[in-house]
Order: structure tokens, then sequence, then C-alpha cells
């Protein structure tokens, strides 16, 4: 195989600690999502697995060994390695418990650090050897993930989330427990690992610490304890990264439906934007000699790999053109100003010199049927970023809202916590009022716009129909929440403590609460149709609940459809998702006509995974 993969890449290949050049990634394999090796010397590829449901965790260590996680249809397994350029496959840690993949890191010698949930709950640590049987160095109740391990392997960092606070536990390879982060001293907030700094010898863990407006860096060391950087701020969400050969660190910042950059220089104290292409970066890694990788998009353009070190990237195939034109409003509310990323078929509205759609003089223009995607979540956003479905609608002559509602990230820890009272009833007021603002500026028609959701942006799809029902002519609900009290009952475990903060006790303790915000409640008031697709193996919006709603749908006589999918609730095949995808087209041309759209110069792509309570 050349240097040309079948579907966009959705993060950076994993490089091989000793070889710049050996990668590994995932990437598609006849409508399956499977590991591949990449050679950036020769700039050839290796399928290295095929399985029936596909594999989607994977690793390269620094022998250039390629790992991956065999799991089955409940996506317990166990970690498998093989050469980079193939040979016999082995079990990574024989003799480890099935469980969820919950972190894997490899060091130089060959020193593993694995964190599983096994069946009962709870997440495990293990440590071990590569190809050896691991010792199980710590045992939490709730939910963890690895969150590093230093060089010589003798610390390993485990983050987990509990009672809505972010903490971390250092433990050393004998199972003591080192340190757990935030240590006492009054440090307020949560802190999210970032992991131990490669260079041999520091044995310092980064942290991102979350403030009530904002975020800062923070470093651990066993000698030092915790430092926290706070010349160092951020306003918005941000991730990090060690150098590999240096004290610096590379932050990535969400803001405003966008990326940027910084290179910051802890004990230098200053730090520095790096330049790069406005839009999303969906990965960005740092390398040696201050080289970095990253993979970049915007809302015309699908992902594309760039790399300031000329080592040889994997590049998606043959690009399709992204029709319409995209923008940008910001719609006044009583609780701030709501972010909507706009794109508009060329039917719609007038275009600025610069080609840009002009948003305030569409006047005149006949209005096209709006269908707004409504993001998972609620602890996410949308981006400035290609989105098949995006392409697809806009191609069928819809212009499509994107809105950054109330809980959104990308806008600061205030807006992400700005729920207020009623759990989805503010979303709902922002998704109206954003709606308010598009037809009255002439950008949408009043008498057909639509609402299309994912996870917890499918329960917003469902509780908007209910609650406000002479706003929406169409809805399209995939995997919701629909039913609050059943899905509280058959959910995860992490779930339903979620649900309590939300709501401030169980349905027993609080009923009245659970039923102003579930969609079975207003399930007699709506009146469009409604297309709703569920999964028969989805544990975090249970089939159960789905069914109780529809069945409420039947009694009150609204018009809708239904579709179920043999599939958990996170992640589905290729042909699944654009089975998904036509289907929702299908119906949403059925109830909310569009105008024959000008024909794209090539059919949109196969899109990738859905948007993923995610």
């Amino acid at each position: 195989m050349g240097d040309a993969f079948k579907v966009y890449l959705s993060a950076l290949p994993h490089v091989c600690p000793r070889d710049a050049r050996r990668m590994v990634l995932t990437a598609d394999a006849d409508g399956r999502c499977e590991v591949f090796t990449w050679d950036a010397a020769t700039r050839r590829t290796r399928q290295v697995t095929d399985r029936p449901e596909g594999t989607v965790h994977c690793a390269v260590d620094a022998d250039a060994y390629v790992w991956w996680f065999d799991e089955d249809a409940d996506g317990r397994g166990h970690w498998w390695f093989e050469p980079f350029d193939g040979g016999c496959r082995l079990p990574g840690l024989p003799g480890a418990p099935a469980g969820l993949p919950r972190g894997l890191a490899v060091t130089a010698d060959g020193t593993v650090a694995a964190a599983l949930a096994p069946r009962h709950g709870g997440t495990r640590l293990l440590w071990g050897r590569r190809g050896r049987a691991p010792r199980d160095i710590l045992g939490i109740a709730g939910e963890g993930r690895l969150g590093g391990v230093t060089p010589e392997g003798d610390l390993v960092a485990l983050a987990s989330v509990s009672d809505g606070e972010a903490t971390v536990t250092v433990v050393a390879s004998t199972g003591r427990v080192v340190a757990e982060l935030p240590e006492t001293g009054g440090l307020a907030g949560k802190f999210w690992c970032r992991g131990f700094s490669p260079r041999p010898g520091r044995s310092e863990l980064l942290l991102v610490h979350e403030l009530a407006d904002g975020y800062q860096l923070a470093t651990w060391t066993p000698h030092r304890g915790l430092v926290t950087h706070s010349w160092c701020r951020f306003d918005t969400e941000i991730t990090a990264h060690w150098y590999p050969d240096t004290d610096d660190v590379l932050v990535r910042q969400e803001r405003h439906g966008r990326s940027l950059l910084h290179r910051v220089s802890l004990y230098g104290r200053n730090r520095r934007i790096v330049p790069t292409p406005p839009g999303t970066l969906l990965d960005a890694a740092p390398r040696a000699a201050g080289a970095l990788h990253y993979l970049w998009t915007d809302t015309a353009h699908p992902p594309v790999p760039h790399t300031t070190d000329g080592v040889a990237l994997p590049t998606p195939g043959l690009l399709p053109r992204v029709p319409g034109r995209h923008t940008e409003l910001w719609t006044p509310t009583p609780h701030g100003p709501v972010h909507t990323l706009l794109s508009l078929p060329h039917s719609a509205g007038h275009q600025a010199a610069d080609g840009a759609a002009d948003i305030d003089t569409a006047a005149g223009a006949v209005a096209p049927p709006a269908v707004f995607l409504v993001h998972g979540g609620p602890a996410d956003h949308d981006r400035d970023a290609y989105d098949a479905t995006v392409h697809s609608l806009v191609a069928s002559g819809y212009a499509v809202a994107r809105v950054n509602y109330r809980g959104s990230t990308g806008y600061g820890p205030r807006w992400r916590r700005a729920l207020a009272a009623g759990v989805g009833h503010p979303q709902v007021d922002d998704l109206a009022a954003v709606r308010a603002d598009l037809v009255r500026r002439g950008l949408a028609d009043d008498r057909a716009t639509a609402l299309w959701g994912v996870s917890w942006g499918a329960y917003l799809v469902l509780l908007a129909l209910g609650t406000r029902p002479a706003l929406w002519q169409a809805g399209v609900a995939v995997k919701p929440v629909a039913d609050w009290v059943t899905a509280h009952r058959l959910t995860t475990p992490a779930l339903r403590a979620l649900d309590v903060r939300w709501f401030g006790g169980t349905p027993q303790q609080v009923p009245d609460r659970y039923a102003r915000s579930s969609p079975l409640t207003f399930a007699p008031q709506v009146t469009a149709p409604l297309l709703v697709v569920g999964a028969d193996r989805d544990v975090k919006c249970p089939p159960e609940q789905i069914r109780s709603y529809l069945d409420a749908l039947t009694a009150a006589g609204v018009t809708h459809e239904q579709m179920w999918l043999d599939t958990g609730h996170d992640g589905y095949d290729g042909a699944t998702h654009v089975a998904v995808l036509r289907r929702s087209l299908i119906f949403l041309r059925a109830h909310l006509p569009a105008p024959a759209p000008r024909a794209p110069s090539r059919p949109p792509a196969q899109p990738g995974g859905p948007r993923s309570r995610c």
C-alpha cells in the first residue's frame, strides 16, 4: 500500500521513540477501523489487525513493537504486540484479566504499565514486563485512566474523576502510593494528568489545573511536590505535552471553536504562539529539536497532517471539495453571547467580495431550510472542523447551524458550568435564541427548521421538540436519553453518579426534577415528524428507555420512524454510520424538503465515526 489512506485521520500516528520514521495508526479497512504501520522512510503501510468488529486502540514502543487491543463485543479484552515489520504476535500481559482499556505505556527497557476496567467495576493498575505476567499494583473503585509512567518505569500516574473531582494518584512500581494530587494545602480545583517528562532522571509530572475562571499548568516531582505555574494561565480549555528533549511544553488551547498552539518554557517563564492556519487542530505533538506535527482542518477542508521536520506523514486519499460557504455568528442572550458555526448552501444569502457569506445583508435572498446539528457532551463543543454530516446536508441544499450552547467547552469554565436550574432547558433556550436570530437575519426559513443530534445532542433534540414544538418541523435523534428515570436505573455507575450531581439526587429523592427534564414527559406535545435511532447494546443510553419514549409517541399519535443498530453507544463501523446518515437524509428530504442544490464536483467521502451523554 502507498502513502494514502481511504478515510480522514482523526489523530496523529503514534511514533516509535527510537526511530521517528516508524509510526502506528488506525485507518479504514473495508469499512472497519484497523491498525496499520507507516514507514516514513519508504512511505509504505502494512495492515496489522483484521478483526470482524475492527480495532481502535494501538501504540508503538521504543523497540518498534506494535501494540493493539483485542476486544470482544462489549469492549473488553487484552493487549497484544508484534514486530513492526510483522512476525509472531504475542500477548502483551499474559494472565491479565479481561477489561476495558484505560491506557497503556511502555518504557524504553520494556516495562509496561496498563490500566484496565474489569467486568465487576473499578479500575486496576497493572505493572510488568512486555510479554510477561504483570502484577496488580493498585485498584480504585471508580473510573481511572493511566496518566503516564517515568522513563525508568519506577513511578506510574493514575488519573481519576470521582464525585466531580479530577485527581491524580502517583504509585511506585511496588504498589506504594507516593502522592495523591492535589496534596493538602488548600489548592482548589481539578487536576488533569498530562504525563511524565520523557527525559530520564526527571520524574516530573505535568498537570493542568482547572480553576474557577481558567486553567494553569502545574508540575509535580517527588522532591518538590506540587508546583503551580500561576504566571501561565489560559481562559479556555487546554491540553499539554512535554517536548521530548527540553523542559518546554506544547499547549493546545481550544477557544471559540478553533485551536491555538503555545510553546511554554516553564522555568524560563515565557510563552509564545506557535503559528498555524486558522481552524482546528485535531491533534498536535512536539518532536525532537523543536519540530512539530499537527493535524489541521476547518469546516471547508478535511483533516490534513502537517510537519515541520520533513518527516513524511501518512496522508488521506482524494479529498472532497466541500460545498457551500462557512461563517459564524454570535447571538446576544441574557446569559451571554452564544457562538454558532454556520454553513450555507451556495443558493443562500449574498456573497461578500472576499467570498465569505455576508450574514447581515441576506435580505432579499430565499432563506434555506436549516438543520441544527446539536453536539453531544455537554462537555464538548462544535469546532471549525470538517464534518461529513455538514458536508452532506449543505450539498443537499440545507443551511447547517452548529451551536455551542451553555455547557459547551471552549468558552471557559464559567460557560461550561452555566447549566442553571433544570437540566437540558438552558441548552434548549440557547438553540431557540439562535434559531430566532437566523430567521431574523434571513438565513433560515421560519417554516423549515430541524434538529439532528447524537447522544446528549439527541437528548436535546427530543427535549426541544417537546417543549418548543412550534419552532421545529423535523427531528433526528441518534442514541438519545429519552426517559431519565429508566436511563438512570439501567446506565453505568459513572453516569448514575453524574445524574445525581446534575439533578441533586436520585429519581426517588427528586422525582420532579427528573420529570421536568425528561423528554418522556413532553412526548405527547411533539408535533414534528421524528426519526429515532437506538442501539441494542447501548449501556450509556439504554434501549429500554428509548422504547418507552417511542411507546409514548405512538400513544399520542406522533408521526415517527425508528431504526435499530446492533451496536453499543460509542463507535460503530463505517458502513453502519453511512446507513444512519443515509436514512436520516432520506427522512429529512421527506419532511423538510430543500431546493435542488448544485451538484458537487465529487461526492462526500465516507464519514468517520459518529460524534458521540459522550
